[in-house]
């Protein structure tokens, strides 16, 4: 942390803080002494929680931004587990966030807005997946109108609550595990792929799931 200005080490000790006690249990004080600073050297770069909390969720966007811009980089499966790896990551990094979403709702209103363009942009890209993979002949035709967009949103809960879940329930190992997130994930495609989306399957994404599972 030696590089970093004391705006962003108030920031990144607020993260470690929030997602250590929830957002709502830390005062500025706590987040003060976590740097060795004084309150009023923190007041100076931010008046008070609620601006820590907006500059934090700036960061988070940027980064969420970013996220949903590598859509689409490789004509594979391939594409769509390396994007679920930085999701992992990017909800490890943030998991106070996911936790304390009621609260963050309720109370911060303005970060409403930003948090839905999100969501929305997140399920479409997960439902174009849908048919893109179908055009290339890996995922059958839609058995009712309407399926692909629900397990569009089952993906997404389960990409944004996996980490968070786990953590709920004092699965510290489980909210680590990567494999495990990826193969539930990856159970919500299975049953639509048709036998050459099950050979690529088997080609691409199987070795990588092995090798997560044997490096962990």
């Amino acid at each position: 942390m030696a590089g970093l200005s004391t705006k962003q080490k108030i920031l990144n000790a607020s993260i470690r803080l929030f997602n250590k006690k929830g957002m709502a249990n830390v005062r500025l004080q706590q987040i003060a002494n976590e740097i060795g600073i004084s309150p009023g050297n923190l007041a100076y770069h931010f008046r008070n929680k609620e601006a820590i909390i907006d500059a934090i969720n700036e960061e988070l966007y940027q980064e969420a931004a970013e996220l949903l811009s590598t859509y689409r980089i490789f004509p594979n499966l391939m594409d769509f587990d390396n994007q679920l790896t930085k999701y992992f990551s990017f909800i490890q990094k943030y998991p106070f966030y996911f936790l304390d979403l009621l609260e963050i709702e309720r109370h911060y209103p303005e970060i409403r807005s930003k948090r839905q363009l999100h969501i929305s942009k997140m399920i479409s890209q997960i439902r174009k997946r849908f048919d893109f993979n179908h055009s290339r002949g890996l995922i059958i035709d839609e058995p009712q109108p309407g399926v692909y967009n629900c397990v569009a949103n089952a993906i997404w809960v389960l990409i944004t609550f996996w980490v968070p879940q786990n953590l709920v329930r004092d699965a510290k190992a489980s909210a680590e595990d990567i494999t495990s997130f990826k193969e539930m994930v990856w159970h919500q495609v299975f049953p639509y792929f048709t036998k050459a989306g099950i050979a690529e399957f088997e080609q691409l994404i199987r070795p990588l799931l092995q090798q997560h599972s044997s490096d962990q």
